[in-house]
């Protein structure tokens, strides 16, 4: 009887209380109220995005005699995944815009004065050894596992690159934030295989477009990790690399060591012919002696 009257006052074009009624009484499945409700809280932006595109000006990033500078690449996918963010709502502040040197505690202040924001750098990476390859994804605080998860779950599988997994390391602009905050590294552009594709403005927007998912997805991947059941993003193993030395630092301790440990054996040598020498003159004088 009740389903009757409902159909009757919507035939009638009125919006009447007991359509309303109708509608308040009609039971509700709990499953999809719930997906309702995470998609909702994926896809509503909530928060601020900081975008910084690292190095810049005379900092150009990479190692000496990098053919490609890291500085322009940083910049060009900070810049597309503004554009791409915005067009979803976000409200976006860039630490840098232009070709410029921003120090790293400025960076950190322009994030901080943001509560409800979360941190992104973009990088790419580069090696002595040109088969480096592969997108890596950084962060330091347990806040910021599940953007890092986010993020890099996205990034490396849209990439045709290797995954290198999620990282813990306590780089400064990660280490010094109050809020979530990660480093991208786009790939490498020492690996001739990478540094063309990081040339071409396609793949640059693919990675734009990645990076941008994984902002949207987070909360996703935060609700997995507490056991929610939601359609989930694989939270991402990481590697804790936090008490790891600086490959750089390390390289030129080694060198020095090495150099260290040659100058030692030389003089070594050098004592040990001294000490030859001085031992034969003893023994001619010693056998002149003998002779007269």
């Amino acid at each position: 009887m009740l389903r009757r009257f409902c159909q009757f006052s919507f035939l009638i074009g009125g919006l009447s209380i007991a359509t309303l009624a109708c509608a308040a009484s009609a039971p509700r499945d709990p499953t999809i109220q719930h997906n309702r409700d995470t998609e909702a809280s994926v896809s509503r932006p909530s928060t601020v995005v900081v975008i910084d595109a690292g190095h810049g000006g005379y900092d150009r990033g990479g190692i000496p005699g990098q053919r490609v500078a890291e500085k322009v690449m940083n910049l060009d996918v900070a810049q597309r995944l503004r554009g791409v963010l915005q067009a979803s709502g976000y409200r976006v502040v860039m630490t840098r815009d232009s070709d410029v040197f921003v120090p790293l505690g400025t960076r950190v202040a322009i994030a901080n004065s943001y509560r409800d924001a979360i941190f992104v750098c973009i990088h790419f990476n580069s090696a002595t050894r040109a088969g480096a390859s592969g997108i890596e994804t950084y962060f330091y605080s347990r806040e910021s596992l599940a953007l890092a998860s986010a993020i890099h779950y996205y990034v490396a599988g849209g990439a045709p690159s290797s995954n290198r997994g999620v990282r813990r390391r306590g780089y400064f602009v990660l280490r010094r934030t109050r809020i979530p905050a990660v480093l991208v590294e786009c790939g490498f552009l020492t690996n001739p295989t990478e540094a063309q594709y990081a040339q071409s403005s396609a793949y640059r927007q693919k990675l734009a477009e990645e990076i941008a998912r994984g902002i949207r997805g987070r909360s996703t991947v935060a609700a997995s990790s507490l056991g929610t059941r939601v359609a989930s993003v694989p939270l991402q193993p990481f590697i804790d690399q936090t008490r790891v030395r600086d490959p750089d630092i390390s390289r030129s301790k080694r060198s020095a060591k090495k150099s260290s440990q040659h100058k030692s054996s030389k003089s070594k040598k050098s004592q040990k012919k001294t000490s030859n020498d001085n031992a034969a003159a003893k023994k001619k004088s010693t056998s002149k002696t003998t002779e007269d």
